[in-house]
């Protein structure tokens, strides 16, 4: 009657009575021993080979068989008919909460805002005029400027009626906060000049196309709470607020904000100030109108591309 053994089960006891042997003749087992690989793999295919002779005539060396399961996947359509899980609910409940509070309107817009146009168009007017309301709101005291790159707005447009939590969070979705900075009048004209490819607010820029099809700084003035212009004196100091992204870049155009005289957090994000703003305007029945002023006013012919720059 002959035995059966698989050829698996004869591969695992060579190895194992290889392991016995270099651990008898290194008693600190195989990890002490100095026995190269080649060495142990020549001991095992003579112990295989000694053992087909030795057993070759009762032992019928069986190939492996690999097993395989069915499958088990299977398709489940989720929807109102899977029946919730109360462990999962518990999980989620602290943030649904948060969530549902991103769809809670917060104002109205009599007419959309739009990213299109120098200054980031009338979607910049809107943020750099919430930045100074909320600015001059902290500080109590006059706020003469407001400027904030056009690039850190990541929403193009936002449509004309309720303007909602969520969509200030899609426009302003990084945790910029504002500053205070107290400059010279000097300071402030370069500042301006900088600020004709930006969003502004409190000032009026002159500038014109260049070869570039870039808007470039001709002259700037400061406008009164009446909209009429004024001249900046160059030993006066003024405040302004920006954000801390650009204060801390000290590189580039915005170097200039470095050489502020005095920089003051105000320890709200830009986020949160448009979004006070927007409740403030409300409270006070006044919707957010598009601002379609003359803050930035066109010298000569306009770009020779109609492709926008981009920001």
């Amino acid at each position: 009657m002959s035995n059966n053994i698989s050829l698996r089960n004869l591969c695992a006891l060579c190895a194992s009575a290889v392991n016995l042997l270099v651990s008898f003749i290194h008693p600190r087992g195989a990890a002490g021993a100095e026995i190269s690989q080649r060495r142990i793999l020549v001991c095992t295919i003579a112990l295989m080979v000694f053992a087909v002779s030795v057993f070759g005539q009762t032992t019928a060396i069986q190939p492996c068989t690999p097993t395989v399961s069915p499958p088990r996947a299977r398709l489940l359509t989720v929807d109102e008919n899977v029946p919730p899980d109360p462990d999962v609910d518990k999980i989620i409940a602290p943030y649904r909460e948060k969530v549902s509070e991103l769809s809670k309107v917060i104002g109205r817009l009599q007419g959309g805002l739009s990213k299109t146009g120098v200054g980031a168009g009338t979607l910049g007017n809107f943020v750099s005029d919430g930045m100074r309301a909320q600015a001059q709101a902290k500080l109590e005291k006059p706020v003469v400027l407001a400027i904030m790159n056009a690039g850190g707005l990541r929403k193009n447009s936002i449509a004309a009626g309720e303007l909602r939590a969520s969509d200030i969070f899609e426009l302003l979705p990084f945790e910029n906060a504002l500053v205070a900075l107290d400059v010279t009048g000097e300071q402030l004209v370069k500042i301006l000049a900088v600020a004709t490819k930006d969003a502004e607010s409190g000032a009026r820029i002159q500038f014109k196309y260049n070869d570039r099809d870039r808007p470039e700084f001709i002259s700037g003035k400061l406008l009164d709470e009446n909209g009429n212009e004024q001249e900046i004196d160059p030993n006066k100091l003024y405040t302004i607020v920006t954000l801390d992204y650009l204060l801390r870049l000290n590189s580039g155009a915005y170097a200039i904000l470095q050489e502020a005289k005095k920089s003051t957090p105000l320890n709200i994000t830009l986020r949160d100030a448009v979004m006070n703003y927007v409740k403030s305007e409300t409270a006070a029945g006044r919707p957010i109108r598009p601002a379609v002023d003359n803050r930035f006013v066109q010298v000569g012919p306009g770009p020779k591309s109609t492709t926008e720059q981009p920001r």
